[in-house]
């Protein structure tokens, strides 16, 4: 013990960097804990207020959890004498020629803060990304915002590819305007299949009552009258409508031509 206690004391470099690594240790582990503690808190609270849009969720959790945990890095840095206004000036110029070299990967975080500042979509909103894809937004991110298609594939694009297209947003309006053609042959009473299809509409359960549904004569063909079904419907009930809807006034019009055959 004698032995180590001199040389322990006859090694003052050898103390100062056992202290200043042990201190840089305890100092990455509590701010790594701390950020993920605070990363976690952070996205928690947001899911609870109902005035943050949870399209901002995994942005503020990424920009909260690397800000500490930046300030943790400098602050280890530190404890072996490296001087951080220099390491910040030399960081600078990296990530000047790095940002130079990944442009696109820049213009997807640009991208990707326009998408959250102007939000024309949202976590839950069903979108088309026109020439690309369409699904529901479940998270926008930095770099890529995640999509889940009708058939369930999950489909990850770059920020810059959404942002640089037209965004057709179906879910934004409570409200969708269902359109419907179908054809009356021309040996059926008009008339007679006007009316059955609008008390189609009129009874159905997910038609809104207003703006008015309307049946009318959209044009004349060789063999058939076609007739144009304009309703409108609450956005969650829009594609079981449409399915439902156009399968009703299928059956009528069979009902119909089958009885003036047997007339």
């Amino acid at each position: 013990m004698e032995f180590l206690k001199h040389a322990w004391d006859s090694h003052p470099v050898v103390q100062a960097f056992i202290l200043n690594f042990l201190a840089a240790v305890l100092i990455l582990l509590v701010g790594w804990t701390v950020s993920g503690i605070v990363g976690r808190s952070i996205r928690r609270l947001a899911a609870r207020s109902t005035r943050i849009d949870p399209t901002m969720v995994p942005m503020l959790y990424a920009a909260a959890v690397w800000s500490l945990r930046i300030f943790v890095i400098i602050a280890v840095l530190a404890r072996f004498g490296v001087q951080t206004a220099s390491l910040i000036a030399a960081l600078g110029a990296a990530g000047l020629a790095i940002g130079l070299a990944l442009q696109g990967t820049l213009q997807n975080i640009a991208a990707g803060i326009m998408l959250l500042a102007l939000r024309p979509l949202r976590v839950g909103e069903y979108v088309s990304i026109v020439g690309r894809a369409e699904g529901t937004v479940e998270e926008v991110g930095l770099f890529l915002t995640r999509l889940r298609q009708g058939d369930g594939i999950i489909l990850h694009m770059p920020n810059n590819l959404i942002w640089g297209n037209t965004i057709v947003n179906f879910s934004r309006n409570e409200k969708r305007r269902l359109e419907i053609n179908v054809q009356v042959p021309h040996y059926q009473d008009l008339e007679a299949a006007i009316a059955a299809l609008q008390s189609v509409v009129d009874e159905h359960p997910d038609v809104l009552e207003s703006p008015a549904p309307q049946v009318q004569v959209a044009s004349d063909q060789d063999t058939y009258v076609s007739v144009t079904i304009q309703v409108w419907a609450r956005v969650e009930r829009f594609s079981s409508l449409k399915l439902d809807l156009y399968r009703k006034c299928m059956a009528v019009l069979r009902q119909a031509r089958t009885q003036a055959r047997l007339r």
